[in-house]
């Protein structure tokens, strides 16, 4: 019989494969270790720093070259903490009062950790796991211990699983992932994401029934998780698994057809990006274009500003890939949580709402100005439009639409090609925003819903705070009532309203915004099938009768168990 642990399913999909514990300990190899005398300790260290920045250098650049720009900017990330002089000076310290340089990095890289673990935002938390992953990596250097050879699949497991170690590993060979911690904003968690890796969070102290070769079967859907399956248990996975297959197979049928209703009603169902080799993927899936390309991920893994010619070529990329079909480029929501070597923002206390997004964009010219006309240059090459993040007033709309313009000017003063058929618009992922909508659906050519953020914001509750989590519920009345308001406002003035957070991927929520009147959705890839299954499976007027029900309903957590009883 096996140990069931459970957790919070974040990735989907079953995985099969032998437990593979991150997180090596390096005990051992620091007893073994003979340091020499200080001077020497100290240029080993200051040489270890170098060597390891310039591998990672190395791997941002084969990472930017496939498109993993995610990949990249979490790298990129762990570059510069290594060339942050308070790590060196803290290893200086640190060698004075030990005299060996792994023993002194580690030490350097838990004081510096601690130091991130002790602050209230959980993203600036999350950063603690980044340090410890960079001081690891640069004493199994100076340690010269190699990676692990892996043999058949494995379902890596750790309390904080380190970001290089899923970022290390060829996605053909882990099968799942295991994260004790309940945060679905870890870096790991990002790339597993990328890499469609199904993946369990929040298990907590069931990481320690685990060990390192175990057999393990992972359910990313439920979160659950066997370790030492019986035969019996693991023939029930086996024909779990044939079922999932044939489930492909089926959704790979409707890959060519419209999530339309039985009555004629039509959503468009389109793609979260985060770069132009991520579009390939998404057509794969049936997507009908790209509702949200994070454009952050353009910035990021650079040690400068992009040129404008650089991101012209991002965007024309993406937007030719779509065949078509609209691409909306998402401008840089940058700041805050999402720290640039070349922008001084600086530590924030809670950068959720600090200085980000907009707010940089529009006292930043010399940034936002190169990528307006990126955008605008790359709409020459399919149907491309503007996304302005966070904006919380009339006013941040007008000043960016006047950007935009200004751009135009600049673009024809200097002879560039560029498309004068753009559509900008907002995310509406602020109870400011969505009350206002009524308003700024005048001015706007269209809203797109952020839920993630609309949700954490109307809530007052920290999406990543695992206390807390059981608040965190997109169907609570509050929620619902911001949406319905939004795309009610789009459609009075005859303007589209979509929805590009977390949200648009729950096949129960889709039916709620179809009824309301939504024109698009915006997901991760492989979630579009399932989405498209059920609205292809219901009439509009019945969705109608389940939304009147609903909005009637007081309590999230009803809403969602009445969701839940439906069959599609």
């Amino acid at each position: 019989m096996a140990d069931k642990i459970k957790g919070k399913g974040v990735i989907s999909g079953i995985a099969v494969g032998t437990i593979l514990l991150a997180g090596q300990n390096l005990d051992g190899y620091l007893v073994n270790y003979k340091p020499g005398k200080l001077d020497a300790e100290k240029k080993k260290a200051a040489a270890a720093l170098v060597e390891v920045a310039e591998g990672m250098k190395k791997s941002i650049d084969d990472f930017n070259s496939k498109g993993l720009k995610e990949q990249a900017a979490i790298l990129e990330a762990h570059r510069m903490i290594i060339e942050d002089p308070a790590l060196s000076g803290a290893i200086d310290e640190k060698l004075n009062e030990c005299g060996s340089a792994p023993k002194a990095v580690l030490d350097a890289a838990e004081v510096n950790a601690q130091i991130f673990e002790s602050m209230e935002d959980e993203v600036f938390r999350g950063r603690a796991v980044d340090i410890r992953d960079v001081g690891k990596r640069i004493a199994k250097f100076l340690l010269g211990i190699k990676e692990p050879e892996i043999a058949g699949k494995v379902i890596v497991a750790g309390k904080e699983i380190e970001p290089s170690v899923i970022a290390g590993l060829p996605t053909d060979k882990i099968a799942g992932v295991i994260l004790g911690a309940g945060s679905t904003t870890a870096h790991a968690v990002i790339i597993a994401k990328t890499r469609a890796i199904p993946t369990v969070v929040g298990v907590g102290k069931g990481i320690e029934q685990m060990a390192d070769g175990d057999p393990a079967i992972l359910d990313g859907g439920t979160g659950d998780i066997l370790i030492r399956p019986s035969a019996e248990e693991r023939a029930s996975y086996d024909e779990k698994i044939k079922k999932q297959e044939e489930l492909k197979a089926y959704y790979a049928t409707l890959k060519t057809l419209p999530a339309k209703t039985l009555d004629g009603v039509e959503v468009d169902l389109v793609a979260n990006i985060g770069s132009p080799a991520d579009v390939d993927a998404a057509n794969g899936f049936g997507a009908q274009g790209v509702g949200l390309f994070r454009s952050e991920f353009v910035f990021m893994g650079k040690t400068d500003v992009p040129k404008e010619e650089d991101q012209f070529k991002e965007y024309k990329a993406a937007v030719e890939k779509c065949n078509g079909n609209l691409c909306v480029i998402r401008t840089m929501d940058i700041g805050g949580d999402k720290p640039l070597p070349y922008i001084q923002v600086g530590a924030e206390e809670n950068p959720f709402l600090g200085y980000r997004a907009i707010r940089i964009s529009l006292k930043r010219e010399d940034l936002f100005m190169p990528q307006l006309k990126a955008i605008l240059r790359a709409g020459k090459f399919g149907k491309a439009a503007i996304m302005f993040p966070m904006v919380i007033n009339v006013q941040e709309f007008l000043d960016a639409k006047a950007m935009v313009e200004k751009a135009k000017r600049e673009l024809a003063a200097e002879g560039k090609d560029y498309s004068d058929d753009v559509q900008v618009g907002i995310m509406v992922e602020t109870p400011a925003a969505a009350v206002m909508t009524p308003i700024l659906a005048k001015y706007v050519d269209f809203f797109s819903i952020g839920t993630n953020d609309l949700v954490q914001y109307t809530l007052a509750v920290d999406r990543g705070n695992a206390q807390i989590s059981y608040l965190y519920n997109h169907f609570n009345p509050a929620v619902l009532r911001l949406i319905k308001r939004t795309i009610e406002s789009a459609n009075k003035e005859g303007k589209w309203a979509g929805m590009c957070g977390e949200m648009a991927s729950d096949p129960c929520a889709a039916i709620l915004l179809m009824a309301m009147g939504i024109k698009e959705l915006s997901m991760s890839a492989p979630s579009i099938p399932r989405v498209k299954e059920v609205i292809r499976k219901i009439t509009s007027t019945e969705a109608k009768n389940i939304l009147d029900k609903v909005m009637e309903m007081e309590d999230g957590d009803k809403i969602k168990d009445y969701l839940a009883t439906l069959t599609f």
